[in-house]
This record gives C-alpha cells, structure tokens and sequence, in this order.
C-alpha cells in the first residue's frame, strides 16, 4: 500500500491552482511508499482488487459527458504546483505525488470550472450524484470504473485535507474543481466541489 497524505498547504495550492489558473506556493509533497510488486494486487476489505501503479491517460464522467486526456501535474521548480493551462479549460490532470487510479490510496484528478471565458471540464461536476461512474483509462489498457460515493461542495478556507489526501484501505478516487460564488478581487472561486468515488470494476 503507498502511504501518502500531501500537507495542507499542498492540498490547497492544487485546489487554488485548478479553480483559477494561477500558482500557489507550496512546499515539496511527502515521502511515499510503492507496494512491492513481488507481492502481486492487494484486496481491500470488500474483496475489490487494487491495481499495480501506470499512468493513468483519459477520464470520462458520462453523468456530465465529460472526457478529457489526462496531463500529469508535479511541481515546479519553484516549488509551486502545476496546474492544466487556464487558456485549455477543458484539459484535467492528475497529481503525479498520489496514487495512480487504482492503486490503493485516494488518486486525484484536477480540472477547472472555467476558464478563458468558456465553461471548463468539469463545469458540471456539481450536477455529478452518488451512484454515478467515473472511468479513468490507464497506459497499461486497463479501464477503472469508480463509483460516486458523495459529492461536497466546501469552502477553501476549511478544505478537508484528511479527507481528501489521506491514506485509504481500497482503491479510491478525488474529484476536484471551483464552485460557489467568484471572488473578482482574488479571481479565484471561494468554494470548492470535491467527488469522492471508489473503484468498482476493471476492465480490458
């Protein structure tokens, strides 16, 4: 199981940097740990088998008919982290520091709400319902399918960084955007939405 739980200050650069487009400092991510791969998949307590790590490439929410490629996001080297360019509002990224989607632990996925005057990738994200499905597509060929648990929409200044980063027992997946009402003196949203979902079904 890889254990990993980014700081605070990370967790709010990426929410920040997905809803405006604009970079946040932050510090480097914490230490994480690989499964041994010698050891083969690991079973979560309700029997789904997690997956060995590959870079996840596509993500498609059909609730919404959301689909994007997926562009990797680290950090610079000014220690800021990378976000998907705010001139593509439709181009979403995953945090490269986390689990790759069905992996055990909480992988996340980062897309903007808006942005060069048109609706974003995950414009509808708020519209997304437990029960819904997330597909993320991997470079190994195998398609993950997540289940929508619930759906929050909470105010950046008390982002449940725990809850969203911290170590899960099973193979999980992060959501997440702006929402709620636009600050035009921060240019940024003062809320975000956040899709928590856990993984159901692989297929090839």
């Amino acid at each position: 199981m890889r254990k990993w739980l980014g700081g605070a200050v990370v967790a709010l650069a990426l929410v920040l940097g997905a809803c405006s487009g604009e970079q946040a400092a932050a510090p480097r991510p914490a230490e994480t740990t690989s499964a041994d791969p010698s050891q083969g998949a690991q079973t979560d307590q309700q029997g789904a088998t997690a997956l060995s790590a590959s870079t996840p490439t596509e993500v498609s929410i059909p609730k919404i008919g959301a689909h994007s490629t997926l562009v990797p996001l680290g950090l610079n080297p000014d220690e800021t982290v990378q976000v998907p360019p705010v001139t593509q509002p439709m181009q979403a990224g995953w945090y490269d520091k986390a689990p790759t989607p069905g992996e055990v632990g909480p992988a996340v996925i980062l897309g903007h709400v808006d942005g060069d005057h048109k609706p974003g990738i995950f414009y509808k994200l708020k519209d997304v319902a437990p029960g819904d499905e997330v597909l993320v597509s991997r470079s190994d060929g195998v398609k993950v399918r997540f289940v929508v648990d619930r759906v929050k929409q909470v105010s950046k200044d008390d982002f449940p960084t725990d809850e969203v980063y911290g170590d899960t027992t099973k193979p999980e997946l992060r959501l997440i955007t702006c929402g709620g009402v636009f600050d035009k003196s921060a240019r940024s949203y003062k809320d975000n939405i956040i899709v928590f979902a856990t993984m159901k079904q692989t297929a090839r």
